[in-house]
């Protein structure tokens, strides 16, 4: 299997645990119970239980027929937006929360960047009747206004952190710090493939269920299981993770992985990791972040919360670093504009993260022929403040087009 993680935790060479000694006690606990809990029959027959009918899954695969006459294939939209909550987060904090319940913990944290997964916690949380702390930086609290208020409805605490860039990144630390704190009653659901092992397999094999249901709903559409390309835009990476799972070692199946430029790939706000990052360690295994020559971390910029960190699931670093996987960037503009240009010729709003996955199809070509699978991660409610701010330019660009 020469993608998938082996039983130190790693991908290739990337991956492991490089933890704190405060927490090897944890993570060693949740290892043993993670490999033993989620394989009982028991746990599974919940599990899917949930996610068919609390969730609504599966979640439709739906032929576009204005974006596939345009660019010229077979485009279909795997539709994790129409999920309850939102988005895909979902599907991990639904495992991890059975999860946690069987471990006999009591009070859970978790990170967030675009909210998503801070509502899909608060969500399972309220559900089972368990404390919820979601740590969210003080920007992102102020740009995704929307979910802190679904988050706050649904009862969970959203502690704002305020140190570096006040994103990702530093919400992810402050949990971590949190959990150092409290090890023996928390259990922290952190929300993409990144962190320390069993992390980034446990949360990609909860989100599997996504190119589960592909392979079954391209047999009965097209009496084929697989696709030729799967695009997702990728941060840590989970959505992806879920979308390409089971067609890892299927090397006739292309994988295309889209990251945020930002401003620019070399304007210096960037959150473009694979181009501009090289190896290292953070918030707990090895992969590849962007950083300065002495290992400090460079404050990652895009205008999508939710891909607004320095690094990148191991799993998509070895896909990246042994060529298993296509990498484009997408500009905060090619990002708007593929918003708009969903919105209008198949009436739906995407999640600004999703729309970096829209935007690599005006970047590369396909075959009439192809059939192709985009990620549709998640919804556009939160981001309609922002999509509505940059309305006017569009609409300047839009004329400027026609004329």
């Amino acid at each position: 299997m020469k993608y998938s993680v082996n039983d130190k935790g790693y991908y290739g060479k990337f991956g492991g645990a490089f933890i704190p000694e405060m927490l090897f006690a944890p993570i060693d606990e949740l290892r043993k119970n993670y490999q033993l809990i989620a394989k009982e029959v028991e746990f599974q027959k919940e599990f899917h239980s949930l996610l068919k009918d609390y969730v609504g899954r599966p979640s439709p695969l739906y032929l576009a027929p204005n974006l596939s006459d345009k660019y010229g294939c077979q485009l279909y939209l795997k539709r994790e937006d129409l999920n309850h909550t939102g988005a895909h987060k979902i599907n991990n904090t639904i495992g991890q929360i059975l999860l946690a319940q069987r471990m006999g913990k009591k009070r859970i944290i978790a990170e967030t960047g675009a909210g998503q997964h801070g509502v899909a916690t608060a969500t399972v949380c309220a559900l089972m009747g368990l404390e919820c702390i979601v740590y969210m930086g003080s920007v992102d609290i102020e740009r995704q206004a929307p979910n802190v208020a679904r988050m706050k409805m649904l009862g969970a605490t959203v502690r704002p952190a305020k140190s570096g860039s006040q994103t990702l990144k530093d919400a992810t630390n402050e949990a971590i710090r949190d959990w150092i704190n409290n090890p023996s009653n928390t259990h922290y659901i952190i929300g993409s493939v990144v962190g320390p092992h069993p992390y980034p397999d446990m949360v990609a094999k909860f989100q599997s269920v996504i190119s589960q249901e592909i392979k079954m709903q391209l047999k009965q559409k097209l009496d084929r299981e697989s696709p030729d390309h799967i695009i997702a835009c990728v941060g840590g990476g989970s959505n992806a993770a879920g979308a390409m799972f089971h067609y890892l070692e299927d090397e006739k199946v292309n994988l295309i992985l889209v990251e945020a430029a930002g401003k620019g790939i070399d304007s210096g706000h960037s959150a473009a990791t694979s181009i501009l990052g090289t190896e290292g360690i953070i918030h707990g295994s090895k992969t590849i972040l962007m950083q300065t020559e002495d290992g400090q971390i460079v404050e990652p910029y895009s205008l999508s919360a939710g891909l607004d960190y320095p690094g990148i699931g191991p799993m998509h670093a070895h896909l990246i670093d042994s060529k298993r996987a296509e990498v484009f960037a997408a500009t905060d503009q090619e990002a708007l504009d593929a918003a708009y240009e969903l919105s209008r010729l198949e009436g739906i709003i995407p999640a600004l993260e999703t729309s970096h996955a829209l935007a690599v199809l005006s970047k590369r070509s396909f075959k009439k022929d192809d059939v192709v699978v985009l990620c549709l991660s998640g919804r556009g409610d939160k981001d309609l403040e922002t999509y509505i701010k940059h309305l006017p330019n569009q609409m300047a660009n839009n004329k400027s087009d026609n004329e």
